[in-house]
Order: structure tokens, then C-alpha cells, then sequence
């Protein structure tokens, strides 16, 4: 049945997910939902420095809003904060130096965050797609740890301060990969069989669309939502998919495309009158399996993912400081 799924997703990419899906989808955009005045509120954007996330904090700054960047990169990070603040000469930019494969950092950051600032959306946007089997400091598969349990502990750690903002909203980018993967609770960190750092990555974009359709229930008053960005032409699909970027180069979405949809999920009156919970692809809520692929879980697996990963969590929040 892989193959079958791997086919039909590469071929909805092909008409969907390139520049070209972008163009004919946004002929239906209404401009007016973005052009609006975000003063006052306050963003965190994780992996801030390029890419997608750098795009959405850039697009936030413009409409006045207070971006706190968090990064893993400091001289990276520097060189995106200065960019801009110069390019939109908006001074409430922050940055704070964070690598999201370490969740003893992540609990140490929230923390203190929490004392210091108010946040009305949180995006998680930090990821990485590693290929070959890499372990952390603490023993955790690269990839899980970025991308599942990084995003799991950011959202629960800071869900106490979104809980007091009026319309606040949490947005993951996640990816279209995560249509060819079924949610696998027996084996979260890749130990058993070959490693496929893409698969690997599809699997763990599934989990947050599971995470996001369970904190939507369990948070009635937090808009919650997961999005694809489509194919973009980003530093990290270079450097991670060099076979795909070659081949695929000449029709990739621009940054800026890439993040479009993150940015309404964010800012607009119009997305927070959707579903919570939902996954998005170019401002509207999509379907999260192909028809035929029996990807669908049952529920027991969903909460069980979220009981392992609260395990896995509180594991590193009783040895940090704090």
C-alpha cells in the first residue's frame, strides 16, 4: 500500500504543492484577510532564521506585531533579526537562543518566558529532516526530537500563558509528506528496521497533526491549527533533499509562498472562524489522508501517543533548572 500512497501524493504534489498549485489557489486569496494591524500582539516563531519561519516572522514585523524569534543558531539568528528589523523598521523584535532537539532547554526557555511575556500565537515552525540515525545528548532520535516531542513540549510548556490571551492561536508547520505515513506509536525513535530519514520525517509530521487535533479538543479556547506550506525553495529542502531540490527546483513555491499560509492562520480574523484542529494547505482546511491509503488510527493510539509524550516531557522537566 506504500507504494500506492507514495504515487497519488506525489502526484497531488505535483498539481498542488509547486509554485504553479500556489498561483491558481491564491487567484481565490482575499487580500483584506492579511492587511491588518497585529500591534500589540505578541508571536513567537520557532527556527525564525530562514526559510518558512524567517518569511512569517518578517510578514508579522511588517504589520506591527511584537515577534519573539527562537533560534538555535546565535550568529544566524543575529543576522535574521537585523534584517528585519531594518527591512520593516519594526523594534519589537526579540530573539532568544534555543535548539529545539533539547527539551531541558525547551523547558528552561518556557519557563523563564513565561514570567517575562505575554504570547498570543505561538508557531512552531522549527524542524529538521536528518538521514541517517543521529542521536542527541540525551539519547533521543534527531528527528523525533525536533520535530515531535520539540513541538510537544514548546506547546505544553507555554499553553498556561496562551490560556489568558484573548484569540490565541497555536499553528505547527507541518508537510504533505505526512499523507503517506499511518501514526506508529511502537517505534516514536526509529530504532527497529532500516532508517529513512524521509520517512522518519513523515511519520513525525503525522504525529503533529495528531498533536493538533488532540489539543484542539482538550483547549476549547486556543485556536489550534497544522498547515502544509507546499514545495518551497528553503535552505533546509536544499540541504535535505538535494535529490528533490535538483529535480524539482524550477517549479518550487517561494519562501515568501510558503509562509502565506501561515501568516492568515496568525493574523487573520477570517482563520480563526474555521474548525479548530484542522490541517490547512493555502488557506483552507484539507483532508488528512488520501482517499484509499488506511491511514487512518484509532482513537486509543492518538491518546496514547499524547500519554508517551507527556512521559517523555516530564522526564526532562524534572532535571531542569528552575
Amino acid at each position: 500500500m506504500s507504494w500506492y500512497r507514495n504515487t497519488v501524493w506525489f502526484v497531488k504534489g505535483l498539481r498542488e504543492y509547486t509554485r504553479a498549485g500556489y498561483e491558481s489557489a491564491s487567484r481565490h486569496f482575499n487580500p483584506a484577510d492579511v492587511e491588518v494591524d497585529v500591534a500589540g500582539r505578541s508571536f513567537l516563531v520557532t527556527g525564525a532564521n530562514s526559510g518558512i519561519g524567517k518569511a512569517t516572522a518578517k510578514e508579522i514585523a511588517r504589520r506591527g506585531g511584537t515577534v519573539h524569534l527562537v533560534c538555535r543558531n546565535k550568529e544566524r539568528a543575529e543576522v535574521a533579526k537585523e534584517e528585519i528589523v531594518t527591512e520593516t523598521g519594526n523594534q519589537n523584535i526579540f530573539l532568544h537562543i534555543v535548539d529545539i532537539s533539547n527539551p531541558k532547554e525547551i523547558w528552561k526557555f518556557a519557563e523563564k518566558f513565561r514570567n517575562e511575556h505575554k504570547l498570543d500565537v505561538l508557531i512552531n515552525n522549527a524542524g529538521c529532516m536528518v538521514n541517517n540515525r543521529e542521536l542527541t545528548e540525551d539519547g533521543l532520535e534527531k528527528n523525533f526530537a525536533t520535530n515531535t516531542l520539540g513541538t510537544y513540549i514548546m506547546t505544553t510548556a507555554l499553553l498556561p500563558l496562551l490560556e489568558k490571551a484573548a484569540d490565541a492561536r497555536v499553528i505547527t508547520v507541518s508537510s504533505g509528506g505526512m499523507l503517506v505515513q499511518k501514526l506508529n506509536i511502537s517505534d516514536l525513535q526509529s530504532g527497529s528496521g532500516p532508517f529513512d530519514g524521509t520517512m522518519v520525517y513523515a511519520q513525525n509530521k503525522r504525529q503533529q497533526v495528531v498533536l493538533t487535533e488532540q489539543w484542539a479538543k482538550a483547549h476549547r479556547n486556543i485556536h489550534f491549527s497544522v498547515m502544509h506550506p507546499g514545495w518551497a525553495d528553503t535552505p533546509a529542502v536544499r540541504s535535505s533533499m538535494p535529490d528533490f531540490y535538483k529535480r524539482m527546483k524550477n517549479s518550487l513555491r517561494t519562501e515568501a509562498q510558503g509562509a502565506d499560509t501561515v501568516l492568515w492562520l496568525a493574523v487573520s480574523a477570517e482563520a480563526s472562524k474555521l474548525p479548530s484542529g484542522s490541517f490547512f494547505q493555502d488557506r483552507q482546511p484539507v483532508p488528512t489522508h488520501l482517499p484509499l491509503a488506511y491511514t487512518h488510527s484509532p482513537p486509543e493510539d492518538e491518546e496514547k501517543l499524547m500519554q508517551m509524550l507527556e512521559e517523555f516531557s516530564q522526564k526532562f522537566k524534572s532535571v531542569s533548572p528552575g
